[in-house]
């Protein structure tokens, strides 16, 4: 090899193991985070033990005409025409009869930690894209398996999990930033509520039986920790915060099972006497106030509930 072959190998060499270290460097590098136009936001519900989070970016009318007909000419179907590169001047942002990401930047998501109901039909756990086909009159409504797609650019109707319908309502007062909010729950269920400029659009969230989830939880959680005393205890306190003493000391007498300890005896003995067993519930009280005084825990609070009952001021 001349010298020249070697000076030629050498930068050659030189050049690819200083590529190879850039990229390594570029690949360790956090991406730089800077202020977007859209913010990014997050809105969380938890119905029972199931968590509904919404994550989006917000938004602005600035001025401008947000709902409408598509352009002239465009395209048939419903593909996305939110592409502010490619949209006409003047045209509106959000056109009737398309797919739209219902935010901004990346698409909209939509997460539940549980199987729940959406107007009354299945949505299984998991995390969406949420998208929209809006209408003057009705909107379609899309939660789409393809998670983390940019927009509503690539979104594929093959692969939605469900769409639902929904009435918009045309109100007078305007929503400057684009905004997701949860404003009515009840104990299962939660409606999820669209604004942005002079339009409110809502879904309703369902979890169908809010007990038979938490028990699930609870068993799994009981299951997987066999020896922690205070989990099945925790749940039997539910229970008799329910007035359903009977239940309660299922879960109860699973924790004093594991390790007798004052807080499970003075509990089972509360909900023995809530569900009419009096004797043994004064039997389990006075066992309770033995073990507390051995593990020096403060009985006082309990010795009074005792007392009460003895002279029937509860």
């Amino acid at each position: 090899m001349t010298r020249f072959q070697q000076q030629y190998v050498f930068t050659f060499v030189m050049i690819i193991t200083f590529l190879s270290v850039a990229a390594g460097a570029m690949a360790q590098t956090p991406a730089a985070r800077t202020p977007r136009p859209s913010q990014k936001a997050s809105v969380t519900q938890t119905i029972g033990v199931t968590d509904v989070t919404i994550t989006f970016s917000r938004p602005g009318v600035k001025a401008r005409k947000i709902w409408g007909e598509a352009p002239a000419g465009s395209e048939a179907g419903t593909a996305t025409l939110d592409d502010q590169y490619k949209r006409p001047k003047d045209a509106v942002i959000v056109p009737f009869g398309h797919v739209w990401r219902s935010g901004a930047n990346e698409a909209t998501t939509f997460t539940v930690t549980d199987d729940v109901m959406i107007n009354g039909q299945k949505l299984a756990a998991g995390t969406y894209s949420l998208h929209t086909i809006p209408g003057q009159n009705e909107w379609t409504i899309i939660f789409n398996s393809d998670a983390g797609q940019w927009g509503s650019f690539r979104y594929d109707e093959k692969r939605d999990a469900l769409r639902v319908k929904s009435k918009p309502q045309w109100v007078a007062d305007n929503q400057e930033w684009l905004l997701y909010s949860i404003p009515v729950v009840t104990p299962n269920s939660a409606q999820v509520v669209l604004r942005w400029e002079k339009v409110a659009v809502s879904f309703s969230v369902e979890v169908p039986n809010v007990e038979a989830v938490m028990r699930a939880r609870a068993e799994e959680l009981v299951s997987s920790n066999p020896g922690d005393w205070r989990i099945p205890l925790a749940i039997g306190a539910y229970y008799a915060d329910d007035n359903k003493p009977e239940e309660a000391l299922k879960w109860i007498d699973q924790s004093v099972k594991i390790k007798e300890t004052f807080q499970n005896l003075s509990a089972r003995a509360r909900s023995l006497v809530a569900a009419g067993r009096r004797d043994e519930g004064l039997a389990v009280a006075n066992q309770a106030i033995l073990r507390g005084k051995a593990d020096k825990v403060d009985v006082s609070r309990f010795e009074k509930w005792l007392a009460d009952l003895g002279t029937g001021k509860m």
